[in-house]
């Protein structure tokens, strides 16, 4: 509990820094600074406060003496919040929270599908956040979605969250609920239910981004470029950009819909309702990604067709042009064969009618050729 003791003589010192006790009553303070060095109470935790009927009543507290204030008075809960703890950084909140090891493990760890688990009397979720990347032009190589992480323990008198990547912020999150103390009053469950409405919103924003990349894709396959098409790389790297937004949005209907369905104790039976709302957000915006992704292999098979048809097209010319060098090839070869006797060969008009007929010849076929579409 070392780690615990220096979080909580941290948020003392800011506490004193600042000419305001740490003790019982609402404070106006914020202690979600934008980065997790700068925060009074360590490295990895970036928030840490108790909520009383959705009241702030703390500002710059450790999460050892936040539970055990709540535990004296029951009826309110800690909300912590950390960014991408170590294991040692971690281990003095999971212990004093009574945290299982296996969930504890793959908060550390991050690369989690989208779960929701039971350990005895806590929670655990895990979402994948989700972040496009703007882009001048749409290479071979340009990074579209950038996705990371957010776990939620939720326990009857407690919420921990721990993020992981350079987006998702929570803090302006905690300031909306802060500004609506009722649904905060609803416990620990409204903390899950806004974290997760934040995550699916922010997959329907992204989603519409990929769309214009995909309608700009589509319009460069079908546009006319004077012989210049497409880059299928470009196609591609985009099919799998969208696959990484897939992989985040398919795999949280499951628990989603395990939130809105009764059995869980620690969620608010009101708060289920709120949870339907975020289901059927999800729903469209699987049902969004899913289109995308047969719009892309559509438009992949059509680049790939205009490409078999340009080649197509290459070789009927190519064919075209040596039918019609085939004539005066054909022609001189015969007259090369330098025998004594052939026809014509000491006529004196032989030459200007060997000259007339491969002409003509030639002229006939480029003819036939132009009018069938092959030149």
């Amino acid at each position: 509990m070392s780690v615990m003791r220096n979080l909580r003589k941290a948020a003392q010192a800011a506490g004193e820094r600042r000419g305001r006790p740490v003790g019982d009553g609402p404070s106006g303070g914020r202690v979600d600074l934008s980065h997790p060095g700068r925060s009074p109470l360590g490295n990895a935790v970036v928030n840490c406060a108790i909520y009383r009927d959705g009241v702030r009543q703390h500002a710059a507290i450790g999460p050892d003496e936040a539970i055990s204030h709540v535990r004296k008075r029951p009826g309110g809960f800690v909300w912590v919040g950390l960014h991408e703890p170590g294991e040692e950084e971690f281990s003095g909140v999971a212990e004093l929270f009574g945290l299982h090891p296996l969930a504890v493990e793959d908060a550390v760890h991050a690369h989690q599908r989208p779960k929701l688990e039971l350990y005895d009397e806590t929670l655990f979720m895990v979402l994948k956040t989700v972040r496009y990347v703007e882009h001048d032009r749409l290479t071979s190589t340009s990074e579209v979605v950038d996705t990371g992480e957010i776990m939620v323990f939720v326990g009857k008198d407690f919420v921990v969250t721990v993020r992981h990547g350079g987006h998702g912020s929570l803090g302006p999150l905690r300031e909306r609920l802060e500004a609506h103390p009722e649904h905060l009053a609803k416990g620990p469950s409204a903390v899950l239910h806004a974290i997760a409405d934040q995550v699916v919103d922010h997959y329907l924003d992204v989603a519409g981004a990929v769309r214009d990349d995909i309608d700009e894709v589509e319009a460069s396959v079908f546009a006319d470029t004077r012989g210049r098409r497409a880059d299928p790389g470009q196609i591609y790297q985009l099919k799998r950009e969208l696959l990484e937004l897939k992989r985040a949005v398919a795999p949280l209907d499951r628990p989603l819909q395990q939130l809105t369905e009764a059995g869980l104790p620690m969620v608010d039976q009101d708060i289920r309702r709120y949870f339907r709302d975020v289901s059927d957000h999800l729903t469209r915006v699987s049902d969004q990604v899913s289109g995308y992704d047969f719009l892309i292999d559509s438009i992949l098979q059509a680049n790939l067709a205009q490409v078999t048809v340009a080649q197509n097209e290459d070789m009927r010319k190519i064919t075209a042009w040596a039918a019609i060098i085939a004539v005066p090839t054909m022609v001189c070869g015969v007259y090369g064969m330098n025998f004594q006797y052939m026809p014509e060969l000491h006529w004196r008009f032989g030459y200007p009618l060997v000259i007339g007929v491969i002409l003509t010849a030639c002229s006939l076929l480029y003819r036939g050729f132009r009018r069938n579409g092959w030149l």
